[in-house]
């Protein structure tokens, strides 16, 4: 018979690392509500500025509520995870430019920025000091992640062959992800929770929050996979595919580098054609803006595209 657990936000970890006492173990079939805490550790508030990008000092990992042990997971056998419910408790969430980490390199950067979100109303993320701009909200936790079987302390902030900082914002409620298992009991956490977010994340933070998040866990021995895979119940992103969209592209045979000029022409775009600063703009392309490869079958260049939906502005 399946069973129902809760696992709070008071005992956090903040690397990948098998040697980590369970917080819990469960049976595959049952389910999990986990409390988050957002990527900033609970730092930031609701009047936080600028400054406070600066003064929080540098990034020690995601704070992930676990590890979840799961009885019988074993290595070459697959966690599958469904996404059952997911609230966000705070009535704000962030996005924060730092320079020296993101898309866009530090020279290119005015400097420090962070702009606060009201979440208030459950279904949009309104800018603080504009009413043109509305995000509807779509919430998806951008960790997901098991264990390695490589020792020692592993950063999280990198995707994993396991999971991990996978930032997929088509992970949402109704979706299922598959997690190779490579450490026995799985050792599964959880974190980093994002209101909205762009394919990309170009500037490194999405609209940041806190969540309540459900998981059903079940288990596919002998599956094997190498990397994550999902299945995705419905349409993609479909809160925000309901108009038009203006789209910006860059060729040349480096994606990386391509991505960052199509960021760069939309940046241009919305500080041109829309009236927002440009901290304003690069924040829109990392939780508005999708990043997509349009084309990479004719040597020697490749296409990269950003699409930017019409549908969040309202005014």
């Amino acid at each position: 018979m399946s069973r129902s657990y809760e696992l709070d936000a008071d005992v956090v970890h903040y690397a990948w690392d098998h040697s980590l006492e369970p917080r819990l173990t469960i049976d595959p079939g049952d389910t999990v509500t986990f409390h988050t805490r957002d990527a900033a550790d609970n730092f930031y508030s609701i009047d936080s500025t600028a400054e406070d990008v600066i003064r929080k000092g540098p990034f020690k990992g995601h704070p992930l509520t676990g590890p979840v042990h799961v009885r019988g997971a074993a290595p070459g056998d697959v966690l599958a995870v469904e996404i059952v419910s997911m609230k966000l408790p705070a009535n704000f969430g962030w996005t924060a430019i730092n320079p020296g980490r993101g898309l866009l390199p530090a020279e290119e950067l005015p400097g420090p920025y962070l702009q606060i979100w009201d979440l208030s109303d459950g279904q949009f993320a309104r800018m603080k000091h504009r009413g043109d701009i509305a995000i509807p909200i779509a919430p998806f936790p951008g960790v997901l992640g098991n264990a390695l079987a490589e020792s020692g302390a592993l950063s999280t902030a990198p995707p994993r062959e396991t999971g991990g900082n996978m930032d997929n914002k088509h992970l949402t409620v109704g979706s299922t992800v598959y997690l190779p298992v490579q450490w026995d009991g799985a050792l599964f956490s959880t974190g980093d929770a994002h209101a909205a977010q762009g394919d990309g994340e170009a500037c490194i933070t999405a609209i940041e929050t806190w969540s309540t998040l459900t998981l059903k866990f079940d288990l596919l021995p002998g599956t094997d996979f190498e990397e994550p895979r999902a299945r995705i119940p419905g349409p993609l992103a479909p809160v925000v595919n309901t108009s038009g969209y203006y789209a910006t592209s860059a060729q040349g045979p480096d994606l990386y580098a391509n991505a960052q000029q199509a960021i760069r022409y939309m940046i241009h775009h919305l500080t041109t054609e829309r009236g927002l600063s440009w901290h304003e703009a690069y924040v829109i392309c990392s939780v508005a803006v999708d990043l997509k490869i349009s084309e990479i079958v004719d040597a020697p260049n490749w296409l990269v595209s950003a699409f930017l939906p019409d549908s969040i502005f309202v005014g």
